[in-house]
Formats: structure tokens, sequence, C-alpha cells
């Protein structure tokens, strides 16, 4: 081999780029499914209303039960909880937008433990705050209404 060709042959990727696109794969990975499911059980929940409500298909006047805002959706953990219970497709579909608001802020916490296994302490201190102020944002709304 001459020593052009060596020259023009690639070279590994070492240890940390590896672990970098790792972490890559594994937050793209975390999106995707969070998106998904949450697609996924939003229109279960839309099919469990029309199945249990056929009238809303032919009645536009009916329909706006379910477009009204406020009007037919649950608004507290609790009646979530008891409509899925129930399955009630409202609650359903209010668990897939719960999915849907919980899966950036879980690429958050996902990065705050990949740049602490990784020893990235700035990262690591940013992303925790980020982090945080999204925790405070949404127990801060549940207090306020």
């Amino acid at each position: 081999m001459s020593r052009n060709d060596s020259e023009s042959l690639p070279t590994p990727p070492d240890r940390s780029e590896v672990a970098a696109r790792r972490v890559e794969l594994l937050i793209s990975t975390l999106l995707r499914v969070g998106v998904i499911t949450s697609l996924t059980v939003v229109a279960a929940g839309t099919l469990i209303s029309f199945i249990h409500h056929p009238s809303y298909v032919w009645s536009p006047a009916k329909v706006q039960r379910l477009t009204r805002p406020g009007a037919a959706f649950p608004r507290t953990l609790r009646q979530v909880y008891d409509g899925v219970l129930d399955l009630r497709g409202q609650a359903i579909v209010m668990v897939g937008l719960f999915l849907l608001i919980a899966t950036p802020v879980m690429r958050v916490a996902v990065s705050v433990v990949m740049f602490a296994v990784r020893r990235e302490r700035v990262f690591t201190a940013v992303t925790a705050v980020v982090l945080a102020l999204l925790l405070l944002s949404f127990a801060l709304g549940r207090a306020g209404g």
C-alpha cells in the first residue's frame, strides 16, 4: 500500500463521536415515538368519541360539543383519569395531548442525563435549569387554573 492509499482511508470515529451519535439517535427515537404514540392515542380517542356518539358524524350542531372550547373535554387530571377508565373518547384525546406535551420535556430530561454521564457540567446545568423551568411552568399553570 502506498502512502497516498493510507491517507485516503477514512479514520474510524473516536469514542466521543460514537457516544454523541448514540445520544442523537436516542433523542430522535424518543421524539419520533412520542409523537407517533400521541397521534395514535388522539386518533383512538376521536374514533371512540364517534363510536359512542354516532350522531356527531351527521349533526353539525352535536359535533359542536366537541369543538366548543372546554365544552366536552375533561379539565382536571382526575376527570381525565376517570374518563379513560370509562373509555370516554374526549379523555383519551386529552391523554394523547398530554403525551404530545410531555415528549419534548422528556427530550430535555434525557439530555440532562446524557450531559451528566458525559461529565459536561455546563451543559448539564443549563439543561437542568431548562427542565426545572418547564416543570415549574406546568406547576404554576396548574395552580393558576
